[in-house]
């Protein structure tokens, strides 16, 4: 059995679970940093795979490519789901698919640390420090600010918690949300277009789909405060980007942190590098040792589960019972 672990940019994954310990007996195991967005290289080089292990949605699994593996029998996603996994193609040509643990608040907390490097310009003044210049920009503190939550699932209810902490008024909205869900969370339900009018800042915190993808667009920006905050860890195409781009230009708002973006890795002359008044992260919000150390132990536990013959955390367990399904005895 050939197993491939892919994007493992930080070259951590061999030593964030005991493979060398617990993998089956005669498995080959191999660790690629490099990101392939090409489908047809991306193809050529998991051709002889049996096992292939994803990190979070940096390599999409469509049809297209699931059709040209025919060797993939299972796939493995670090977390419970995948968007960018084709579920549907997967088990229709008898591929399991299969999640792992989560671990830690990752996206809680880095969310909270660029609210502050926003306002506090941290960046800038850690920049400009090193340059020998000394105390050059105002912060701005939370205390009596509103935070808007587009979106109150997990991660929006833990934002609010912190929110309420430091003394801000809480404010959401999103489109499943409800009066009575806004009150066990001590959070104000408000409209969308309060939201986005009223938040000093609006984080972003829904998943991305069909009704959420350009959810935040050229009308919602244009009603926002000139001295508020856009975040987004959620994923990029939630908001329309070159509205964005277009709003960070003009100074329609002050300013965005971004960790998700329409095309990742993030190319090197995108405008979002060019602007000054954004902060920009590696989508590196579950980045963390404990998020790793789950998701790379879950996959070890996967691969060993598919070995014996009784996979778990199934993504599509319909699969298994599948006259397609690919099993490792073929």
């Amino acid at each position: 059995m050939k197993i491939a672990v892919l994007d493992d940019y930080q070259a951590v994954g061999q030593d964030m679970a005991d493979w060398g310990g617990q993998l089956p007996k005669g498995c080959e195991l191999l660790f690629f940093q490099d990101h392939v967005a090409n489908e047809d290289e991306l193809v050529a080089r998991l051709k002889e795979f049996q096992v292939v292990m994803g990190m979070r949605e940096r390599t999409a699994f469509p049809r297209s490519v699931l059709e040209r593996l025919p060797e993939l029998r299972l796939l493995i996603t670090t977390g419970p789901r995948n968007a960018v996994f084709d579920e549907v193609a997967a088990t229709e040509l008898g591929i399991t698919i299969c999640g792992t643990q989560v671990a830690g608040e990752g996206p809680t907390e880095l969310t909270w640390g660029l609210i502050i490097g926003l306002l506090r310009h941290i960046p800038q003044e850690d920049q400009r420090t090193r340059q020998g210049k000394w105390g050059t920009e105002i912060g701005v503190g939370l205390k009596g600010k509103t935070l808007g939550l587009l979106g109150l699932g997990h991660i929006g209810s833990l934002m609010a918690r912190v929110a309420n902490a430091f003394d801000m008024k809480v404010i959401a909205w999103s489109q499943n949300l409800t009066p009575a869900r806004a009150a066990e969370c001590d959070v104000t339900y408000v409209g969308k277009d309060t939201l986005f009018q009223d938040s000093d800042i609006v984080s972003i915190h829904v998943r991305l789909s069909d009704r959420t993808k350009g959810l935040v667009g050229a009308k919602e920006l244009a009603i926002m405060k000139p001295t508020s905050y856009l975040v987004n860890i959620s994923r990029g195409p939630i908001v329309d980007e070159a509205a964005l781009i277009n709003a960070l230009k003009s100074e329609a708002i002050a300013g965005a942190a971004l960790d998700t973006f329409d095309i990742e890795p993030l190319p090197v002359d995108h405008p979002f590098l060019q602007l000054s008044n954004t902060i920009i992260a590696p989508h590196n919000g579950y980045v963390t040792e404990e998020s790793y150390r789950a998701f790379y132990g879950g996959g070890l536990e996967d691969i060993r589960a598919f070995a014996s013959g009784e996979a778990i955390r199934v993504v599509n367990p319909e699969v298994l019972t599948s006259s397609q399904f690919r099993g490792l005895e073929e």
